[in-house]
């Protein structure tokens, strides 16, 4: 071998042999197309949620998450109907030489002009790798190829995004070359019109960004090799936009058209500190009182937790115990305990290692007030349309889309999910107002669209609730004649009745004027969904009448097309759940509105009877038929519901609980015998996930989106099947539902996901007053959500929808239907 090739394999070893190093003492690419080492991990496009600022590349440095979706986009500050790449297969995981890489493309054709929010893309056609390498210790490079030049015209608009979380920055600094500044907590100008959008100037331009240089845990180093860096404060035309650091495409450009160098900062000592997580409401005296505590993965140590009441003299010690070992789940250790013996009434709170948790309470009438109230109180006043809500002093919104509403067009795929197909269904044509529309409902969710199953869903829980546990309450004056609500106002009615009445008042109105259920009624167009704050100012609240001008109005009448449109569908499946919850309402309803009970249960039957024939959902087969059966007793009911046995059973999962609501009425000893055997294996298999799936007690795969929702729609069902079967189906699961929701839950963020309920609770919040970084009492966030593939988050941030949304239907009032219920529970436990 010559002295040249013996140094120069020398040379390779030895360069082979440091990248080794590199890779073992620093940032190692792993299979699940991560790099990570204690402290930092970066994640290589193992998310699949732009528009939620869940992709590309991501960086969690000390347990957060401090930046994201690093990828090529075509604007310089993109939102939530911009054109996004799609992947090109699977990340390539080359470990040997310590790199990740993905290849992406424009357009995505599953969105393009298509899908549940339908994007409009140009006419763009290209593929590109974007390209991690792990550089040693805690730095890292990223490099973008393209398979080709971008044309001439987009030069300057295509570039590499990389976002920064805003909220942890607010009054940090940064430093660009010899340029430095404080990030600020509100989007400031100049403002002008670059590269086609309206945006406040870069706050800096370098080769060098320093974010939080104050900031050991968050100090992130940016070098661009090539092209400038840009820093762009992307909420100056999204409310919900990031920071954005952001090089441009340089015209000719193909391999390593983009290479950053990202130096992010790591303390070797630091490890997660232990969250204590509990009901931030507390428990009933004789219920078990499950701790769970999460610590880092590496610190396996079970230490001891302290109990302590609260009196007079502060903390007096009840309990100190050694917590118990549970093991690992996501990114982190678990221990447990159960102070299941401590039953003395009074105000609590835990110590460990030095860290006190919120104060809560153990008391039977724990649940009885300040807990599921605040949602009857205020987040159904405050969600409810075509009305004036007011609070004394306070306007949540004025009287609002009295408009209501427009056929919807044929043939139209709306940006927000509706579509409609070559008819109407109805008699009336596009375009034209459908009567009895402008009356009842609520607003969906952090918008102002009405989905009737969100609708029916509301009306459907507030009855069982006032079946199940006598759910009766004055706070607020709801009057439907002069279409104005006082919260905190009693009128001698029960609140729970008038909400009812509000939501059938929109699901009757449509059959009524249709002869059909509407699909939903939404906003025409983009900028008046984005729409924040009062509800009264979406649309001018007057009739359009196209033989106006835009300027124009007269007799109620104006040329403004913004009046909402009005969905109608063929689903057979919804059909049977909304009509379950009419059937439900026009029994509760009986002596409070007999008039309206006895049309809900007509539209329930006609709705009932033209759609169980075309169904293939036995879940909704199911449910519809139980509560007509439920109000009427009528044996066609009957014969439906034991006719189809052997799908009940074969999807007992989905049908167990309506089903528990009528089986001791059904007088069919061989039907139940075999539907309860059916249970029986089913709720053993669900025990066993609850116990093995994660620490709470609950079946819980995280996912994008917060599962708080599942998990109570989860315990209202387990309610159901332990009514119908209490020797198969324990209480434990809707306790442990509701004490996940009220703060026993992953994530060093431990609220209740319910606003205002609790010690700390959800008060930022997606609601429709977001901008306002505020809350509406009662309101139910979605709750901690999985940044895949390992770690749980819940920021404190208003803008994502996946975190801390609020939702009509189920979110809510779900919650209300297990706070009750297990405050009965504590009073039964009492006797």
């Amino acid at each position: 071998m010559s002295r040249y090739i013996r140094h120069l394999s020398l040379c390779l070893s030895t360069l082979l042999f440091s990248s080794s190093l590199f890779a073992a003492n620093g940032l190692k690419a792993n299979d699940d197309s991560t790099f990570f080492m204690p402290g930092l991990s970066v994640n290589v496009f193992t998310d699949i949620y732009p528009d939620g600022h869940q992709t590309g590349v991501t960086v969690i440095q000390h347990g957060s998450r401090v930046a994201a979706n690093g990828d090529l986009r075509l604007e310089v500050s993109p939102g939530q109907w911009s054109p996004m790449p799609t992947n090109v297969g699977k990340s390539h995981i080359d470990s040997r030489n310590n790199i990740i890489s993905q290849r992406l493309a424009y357009p995505d054709p599953s969105k393009n002009r298509t899908g549940f929010n339908p994007i409009n893309y140009p006419d763009l056609n290209f593929e590109y790798e974007v390209k991690v390498t792990g550089l040693g210790d805690n730095r890292f490079a990223i490099t973008v190829d393209l398979d080709k030049p971008i044309p001439a015209d987009w030069v300057g608009k295509i570039g590499f995004n990389f976002e920064l979380f805003p909220q942890e920055l607010f009054g940090k600094s940064f430093l660009m070359d010899e340029q430095s500044g404080l990030f600020s907590t509100q989007p400031n100008g100049p403002v002008a019109d670059i590269a086609d959008e309206v945006l406040a100037k870069p706050v800096a331009t370098g080769k060098k960004l320093v974010v939080a240089p104050e900031s050991d845990l968050q100090r992130l180093v940016i070098s661009s090799e090539s092209v400038p860096l840009e820093l762009w404060d992307g909420r100056t035309n999204h409310n919900n936009g990031w920071y954005i650091v952001r090089s441009a495409i340089p015209a000719g450009a193909t391999k390593n058209a983009i290479r950053w160098v990202v130096d992010a900062n790591v303390d070797k000592s630091w490890r997660y500190q232990p969250v204590i997580q509990h009901s931030q409401v507390g428990y009933g005296t004789q219920a078990h009182k499950n701790i769970v505590i999460e610590q880092d993965k590496r610190d396996t140590q079970a230490s001891n937790l302290t109990l302590y009441r609260l009196s007079e003299k502060g903390r007096e010690q009840v309990q100190q115990v050694t917590v118990k070992p549970w093991g690992t789940f996501l990114r982190y250790q678990y221990m447990h305990y159960d102070f299941v013996d401590v039953t003395r009434p009074g105000m609590y709170q835990l110590e460990y290692r030095g860290q006190f948790s919120s104060p809560f309470k153990i008391s039977d009438d724990v649940l009885s007030r300040h807990a599921w109230q605040p949602t009857l109180e205020y987040y159904l006043p405050v969600q409810m349309c075509h009305m004036r809500v007011e609070e004394k002093y306070r306007i949540w919104h004025g009287i609002d889309h009295l408009d209501d509403a427009r056929m919807m067009p044929l043939d139209t795929n709306h940006f927000d999910g509706y579509l409609s197909g070559s008819e109407t269904l109805t008699r009336f044509q596009p375009g034209e107002r459908v009567p009895g529309l402008n009356a009842g409902g609520w607003h969906d969710a952090g918008d102002y669209d009405l989905r009737v199953e969100s609708q029916i869903g509301t009306v459907w829980r507030l009855a069982a609730m006032v079946e199940e546990f006598g759910l009766s309450l004055d706070s607020t004056s709801i009057d439907q004649q002069h279409k104005i609500t006082h919260i905190h106002q009693p009128d001698g009615k029960n609140d729970a009745l008038q909400q009812i009445e509000h939501g059938l008042l929109t699901v009757l109105g449509g059959y009524n004027s249709m002869g059909r259920l509407y699909r939903g009624i939404i906003v025409p167009t983009i900028p008046q969904y984005v729409m924040l704050g009062d509800a009264a100012n979406q649309t001018d609240n007057l009739a359009f009448d196209p033989a106006l001008k835009s300027s124009e109005s007269q007799n109620g009448r104006s040329g403004k097309p913004d009046d909402r449109w009005v969905f109608t569908e063929n689903n057979p499946n919804r059909e049977l759940y909304v009509a379950a919850g009419l059937a439900a309402a026009s029994r509760v309803m009986q002596t409070y509105n007999p008039v309206m009970a006895s049309n809900a249960l007509n539209a329930a039957k006609d709705v009932y009877q033209k759609a169980i024939g075309v169904s293939d959902d036995i879940a909704n087969q199911v449910f519809a038929s139980a509560e007509l059966y439920k109000t009427t007793g009528d044996e066609i009911y009957r014969r439906a519901l034991l006719s189809r046995e052997a799908e009940i059973i074969g999807n007992i999962d989905k049908t167990a609980w309506s089903l528990g609501r009528v089986i001791h009425s059904l007088n069919s000893p061989d039907f139940a015998k075999n539907v309860k055997e059916a249970v029986k294996v089913y709720q053993l298999g669900l025990t066993q996930r609850a116990q093995t799936e994660s620490p709470y007690g609950v079946p819980y795969k995280p996912n994008i989106w917060g599962a708080g929702w599942t998990i109570q729609q989860f315990g209202v069902e387990q309610y159901f099947v332990h009514k119908g079967w209490p020797g198969l189906a324990k209480t434990d699961a809707f306790e442990n539902a509701l004490n996940f929701i009220l703060g026993a839950h992953p994530g060093s963020n431990n609220i209740s996901f319910a606003s205002g309920v609790g010690a700390k609770s959800a008060t930022v919040a997606y609601g429709v007053n977001r901008a306002d970084w505020s809350y509406i009492p009662g309101g139910v966030i979605s709750g901690t959500a999985l940044i895949r593939p390992d770690l749980p988050e819940l920021k404190t941030w208003p803008f994502f929808w996946q975190q801390t949304e609020y939702v009509m239907g189920g979110g809510a009032t779900n919650y209300m239907f297990l706070a009750m219920a297990v405050d009965q529970l504590n009073q039964q436990r009492r006797k």
